[in-house]
């Protein structure tokens, strides 16, 4: 099979794909990203979408559309492409990397059972479910998965299982829950109760915005703003938000693969945009 066969095949399981050429690199096929010269970086005012032509910035040039893989602007990148690299986080799983036996030993005593995928110097576990990519996690560990790309080797063996909490625990780096920058919350006078709803409606709110933005598939970026601003519209300016309930909020757009920047930078451009 060719790697525009291939991909075209993890496309259809829902899986984004895109070229790699030599070294593991993706493309650039624009005058502006050429030769990676734009450094790689996704276009974050397009909610995390590369904008340009071809596939570009690796995660986020990522695609599913076959009328996209089969495009005259990607067909010198399939012609040159020496693998075929997917975006784990937009098909909903994590991938434990292990770089080494060490690794590999660890994860065997350590995880649960899922399924693996061999790799030239180790395996590849992948779980059921999407959180932020990070790098070094434990030595030999990497943790692929929102706004990152593995290479694909094949399917691998074995039963996929969810993520664990173990697995997410790799990458709080303090045993304390991620907590957000400290944000400046009207206070209503009166103890800070909402003034126009019950505090049950407040909680069912705060809820509904946790899930809003852990089920997001696309456009991450703009789901969390959104959400945000949506929030602060409500309960900005009573003076009913905690900082446990900005906490909540940052955890779940940071599971997401937000990091805590983004997350404060979408909190203040929602007060800024309300005024408050």
């Amino acid at each position: 099979m060719t790697p525009l066969d291939i991909a075209l095949g993890l496309a259809t399981s829902g899986v984004p794909a895109l070229p790699l050429r030599a070294g593991k690199v993706p493309f650039g096929n624009c005058r502006r990203c050429a030769d990676s010269a734009c450094g790689g970086r996704p276009n974050m005012k397009n909610s995390g979408a590369c904008a340009c032509p071809g596939p570009c910035h690796a995660w986020a040039a990522a695609t599913t559309d076959p009328a996209v893989l089969r495009s005259r602007e990607w067909a010198g990148a399939w012609r040159d492409a020496a693998a075929v690299a997917y975006h784990p986080g937009g098909a909903d799983l994590t991938i434990v990397d292990l770089d080494d036996a060490d690794a590999v030993a660890w994860a065997r005593d350590t995880l649960p059972p899922t399924r693996t995928v061999t790799t030239t110097r180790g395996e590849h576990w992948v779980y059921r479910g999407a959180m932020r990519s990070v790098n070094a996690v434990r030595p030999g560990v990497d943790i692929k998965s929102s706004m990152a790309y593995a290479r694909w080797l094949g399917p691998g063996n074995g039963t996929m299982t969810t993520l664990p909490d173990i697995v997410r625990a790799l990458t709080v780096k303090e045993p304390s829950a991620v907590r957000p920058a400290a944000i400046a919350v009207p206070v209503l006078a009166g103890g800070g109760e909402c003034r126009h709803r019950t505090p049950a409606y407040l909680e069912r709110g705060i809820s509904m915005a946790e899930q809003r933005i852990t089920e997001a598939r696309t456009a991450v970026h703009a789901t969390v703003y959104r959400t945000f601003l949506a929030v602060l519209s409500t309960h900005g300016g009573c003076g009913c938000l905690t900082e446990t309930h900005t906490a909540r909020l940052f955890t779940a757009a940071q599971a997401k693969g937000e990091s805590p920047r983004h997350c404060t930078d979408a909190w203040t451009n929602a007060r800024t945009r309300l005024g408050l």
